[in-house]
Order: structure tokens, then sequence, then C-alpha cells
């Protein structure tokens, strides 16, 4: 790809206009662009390290807030987070920006977002990066019973995030405290032992927090955690969590593209201890079929779930590389 390495500008805020309203988005750099996209619970910010080194190596790199998030719109309406709708909203970005192509980068939900925007817009989503989720094709039974036949006398947290209110009624009062035992929970260095009860998963009755771990992980100071704190203590959970009440709606929606393969150019990238590696290892193993463009598929051994944030100069090396290798 094509691009001038220079020293990077400063981010920049903007509020870009999107079909639910606007998205905000952080800029920085100039060249082709690159735009990032974040999981749950997170924002714009969780790309702050890969911000200033793609904008570094002659990239565009542009971070939103999903929709439901930060400064982005919050709709009203559930079935306004649809897969077809994050999609659309990616679309009007790329177009806001003057740019009628980009290279699309996203982590967790973002990483499926990311798939499925290349899935659905092949014409402006030229190449795919997807971290620690991997691509997985529509298909199968309807999502919301295969979740609820998981965990036995346990409810596995996807379930339990389906019904609008029951999750928000655990997290909402106490924002940081949550937030900083999910992220823990889900961090190499301070993920519950291989034989402690798993934080994917809640007695009947229970909290998922009861499993969350009391330490810190090492990515996440003060400063990290009062900021995304902040953002979920002014906007809410539900317009975060809206996206896993939908999965059912976009097994519906993306029928047509059932067993579809991503075939831009790709590449994944995964913790070698994180549950969406491991647990998926059939879709990680089905990449020839799936992903038939990609490039290069990495675990990062030691790492967890929040891997730009964990190993932040691996991740923006592979990312870089896996750019400057790309067709112009």
């Amino acid at each position: 790809m094509s691009r001038q390495p220079h020293s990077a500008p400063d981010p920049t805020h903007r509020l870009v206009p999107s079909p639910a309203g606007r998205i905000h988005l952080v800029e920085q750099g100039t060249g082709p662009l690159v735009l990032l996209v974040h999981g749950f619970p997170e924002s714009w910010y969780s790309w702050r390290h890969q911000l200033p080194a793609l904008a570094a190596a002659g990239y565009r790199a542009v971070a939103v807030d999903v929709r439901g998030y930060g400064r982005s719109s919050r709709p009203g309406d559930v079935a306004a987070y649809r897969m077809l709708e994050l999609v659309e909203d990616n679309v009007s970005v790329v177009h806001a920006l003057g740019e009628r192509s980009a290279v699309v980068v996203g982590h967790d939900w973002g990483a499926t977002i990311a798939a499925n925007s290349a899935l659905v817009r092949p014409d402006v989503f030229r190449a795919v990066g997807l971290l620690s989720v991997p691509y997985s094709p529509r298909g199968g039974p309807r999502p919301s019973e295969v979740f609820a036949g998981m965990g036995g006398d346990e409810e596995f947290y996807v379930s339990r995030f389906q019904e609008p209110g029951r999750a928000e009624t655990e997290i909402e009062p106490d924002v940081r405290g949550w937030l900083a035992g999910f992220y823990a929970a889900l961090s190499a260095d301070t993920m519950p032992a291989p034989d402690a009860p798993d934080p994917h998963f809640a007695t009947r009755g229970g909290t998922l927090r009861e499993r969350f771990p009391a330490g810190r992980p090492s990515w996440l100071g003060e400063a990290e955690l009062d900021f995304y704190a902040g953002e979920f203590e002014r906007t809410g959970l539900s317009g975060a969590l809206n996206r896993y009440r939908n999965m059912d709606r976009d097994w519906e929606d993306l029928a047509d593209f059932d067993g579809a393969p991503v075939s831009q150019p790709s590449l994944f990238l995964g913790g070698s201890l994180d549950a969406s590696t491991t647990w998926l290892a059939d879709a990680i193993a089905a990449y020839p079929t799936t992903l038939p463009g990609l490039a290069a598929s990495h675990i990062l051994d030691g790492c967890g779930h929040w891997i730009q944030q964990e190993r932040p100069d691996e991740v923006n090396s592979i990312l870089t590389d896996w750019l400057d290798a790309l067709p112009g």
C-alpha cells in the first residue's frame, strides 16, 4: 500500500453523520484510510496505542465510537443495533471522510463488525484485520438457542445480556468497579486460574461480578479506568449491550450470506490465553476456506483478550507490516 512515513500530528475528534444520527471518531495521520472498530465494553480509546503508530507509518488512522457508545448516537430501539446497521455506520464514516474505500480493523465485537463490513460491502472495505474474535460465517442454529444450551447449571454471560435491563441492573450501580473486574477477568496477568470458576458464566440467581478477580491488569492504570468508567457512567450500558440483543436478528438478516467467505486480504491476531481464541479454535482452523485472502494468523503467547492494549508494540508492528504489504 502506498504511504509515506512521517511524524504523526495530534489526534482530532470529529462528529460525522450516520444513519442513526452521528458517529464520533478520532483521527490521526494522513494516507490510506484505516478504520478501527472497538468491542465491548470499550471505546475509540481502546485504539489509543494504534492511532499514533499507524499515523507515523503513513496511514490515516480513524477510531470510532460504535453506535451506542461514547459520543456517537444511541438510538432507543434495540433493533437499531443490528449488524447491518453497524455496517452502514462504517460505510457512512468512510464516505464522510471523503474516501471511497478503507481497510477495516476490529477487536472483539468490532472484529465481527469488521468482518461483516467486508462481507456485505466489499466495494468499500478492501481488506480486513481481526483481533481476538475469529471470523465464523453465518450458519447453524439460532444463536440464542446455542447460548441457552451452554453452561449446564450455570448461565453463559451472553444469555444474561439478552434481556434488556438485566445486565444494566448489575453493572450500573458501580460501573467503575464492574469494568475493572471484567477487564481483569480477561487479562493475561489477572485472569482466574484455569481450575477456578469461569468468569464467563454465573450461577443461577448470582452475578458475573462474583467471579471477577480483585487484581488490576498492568495495562489498566487509574487514568485508563477513569476514562472508560466516565464514558459508561455518562451513557449507561444499554447501547453497548444492545449489540448482544440482536444476534438472532443478525442470523435472520444475513441468511443470504450463510457460510460465505470473506475474500479480501485479511489478518488475524489472537491471544493464547483468550477464551475467544481457544473456544473458537475450529473457526481459526477453517480459515483456508473462510478467509481465503488471509496473509497471516498470529497467536500471541501469554496474551489475554485485550490484545491491542496488553501488547501494543507487537500489535502495532504486525498491523503496520500487514498494511505495508497490501496492494495499493
